[in-house]
């Protein structure tokens, strides 16, 4: 594969990738290199260097914890969302008789790979039909928590199309009932207030490099009294949950990366910024004929991630779906680094149309040349609002340079 060639123009690349991945902050790179100076040694090791890193982790569990809400016994630290996700499914359903799991139909890849999984173990595995929106009705999941029923799964908020999920409302029902419930909130960690004891949720996983941190390090929050059983077998680090040595300057750089976003949210009343930049944002791309929202929409209210904006892409003169992937493509080449569909599944071949239908989209009833035309935009906080003046003209020229192939 060839390298990915610089933009046309000139000028630095605009980075609106932020639910792919996102630029560490500068804060978050001196927590790490300050705790990898102090606190380099095994945290498992009993002389003075070991001890050091003890503490340095045991520190970063504790403030972890009290920034979302939980006991720092509930905190394990993983290499990132996906084994925090797999953890959650794979390790509570050890501890369970085989049943069956209920899952959205717009999951992430990581939670479907778990899925099947415990389908190889015994498990029925069951998809929820999502609407239009992409949004779950807890009316229709309400009757499907009765026996064989043990475990629920849910993305709270859905990486391509910005759906936030009613997590709390399903999750009284699946307590009223004592079904277990994981939430994925890697998206939405750092970007709403969150405090774990209060959710209706068993087990939450979330990751560093989605709000600024490093990548190599998540967490997975674990109610108290939830049996979960390790799927890394070794030395029986974090409490016999997950084994392996613990890198503790990445633990710095989460905790770290999770207190800035929870500054932000403070200092504007509990509200990402990030929303308004995202709703100037998106008036001015839907001026243009051809261009459609997709998943909820916030001017009215719909419940979507506040940095997160996706849109359905026409030719703007024949009104045929153009292909998302090719648009990435030539927004790059005018300085836009932009996505189409999930990061972790955008590998998959396209066909020599370069049309490769999402499956979330599909999902949603979109027929498949409609799904092939999804672009993601998604913003982070070292973005400032005259940066994104020039996109809709880029967004329209790189339309037309596509119609004209």
């Amino acid at each position: 594969m060839n390298p990915p060639q610089p933009p046309a123009e000139p000028g630095a690349p605009l980075y609106l990738d932020a639910c792919a991945t996102s630029p560490p902050a500068e804060a978050v790179l001196a927590a790490m290199a300050e705790v990898q100076r102090q606190a380099w040694a095994n945290p498992s090791s009993l002389h003075g260097f070991g001890l050091a890193a003890s503490e340095a982790l045991e520190r970063s569990r504790l403030e972890l914890a009290d920034l979302l809400g939980c006991d720092g016994e509930e905190v394990v630290f993983t290499s990132g969302g996906s084994e925090s996700i797999h953890l959650a499914l794979l390790g509570a359903a050890a501890a369970l008789p085989p049943g069956r799991l209920l899952i959205s139909a717009v999951e992430h890849p990581a939670s479907l790979a778990a899925a099947r999984q415990l389908e190889q173990r015994g498990w029925q595995v069951l998809p929820l039909p999502v609407n239009g929106e992409g949004l779950l009705d807890p009316r229709l999941v309400a009757p499907l928590l009765e026996p064989p029923t043990r475990l629920v799964s849910l993305i709270w908020g859905q990486s391509e199309v910005g759906s936030l999920q009613p997590v709390e409302a399903i999750g009284r029902l699946c307590r009223a009932v004592g079904v277990l419930l994981h939430v994925d909130a890697v998206q939405v960690v750092g970007h709403r207030p969150l405090l774990f004891r209060d959710l209706p949720v068993d087990l939450l996983s979330l990751t560093a490099h989605k709000l600024q941190g490093p990548r190599g390090i998540g967490a997975l929050l674990v109610r108290q009294g939830v049996a979960l059983r390790s799927q890394i077998g070794g030395g029986g680090q974090e409490r016999g949950r997950r084994a392996g040595t613990e890198p503790v300057a990445l633990a710095a750089g989460l905790v770290r990366a999770v207190a800035l976003a929870q500054q932000r949210l403070e200092a504007h009343g509990g509200r990402d910024p990030l929303a308004s930049l995202r709703d100037g944002l998106l008036h001015q791309l839907l001026q243009a004929p051809g261009l459609a929202l997709s998943g909820p929409d916030p001017r009215s209210g719909g419940p979507r991630l506040p940095h997160h904006l996706s849109l359905l892409v026409q030719d703007p003169s024949s009104g045929a779906p153009i292909s998302g992937r090719r648009l990435v493509q030539a927004l790059w080449r005018q300085g836009y680094a932009v996505s189409s569909g999930s990061a972790c599944s955008s590998g998959q071949r396209a066909d020599p149309r370069g049309l490769s239908p999402s499956p979330v989209l599909q999902a949603m009833g979109y027929p498949d040349d409609v799904a092939s035309s999804g672009v993601r935009i998604s913003l982070g906080p070292w973005l400032q609002a005259q940066e994104l003046d020039a996109l809709p003209a880029a967004l329209e020229r790189a339309r037309r340079e596509l119609a004209e192939r």
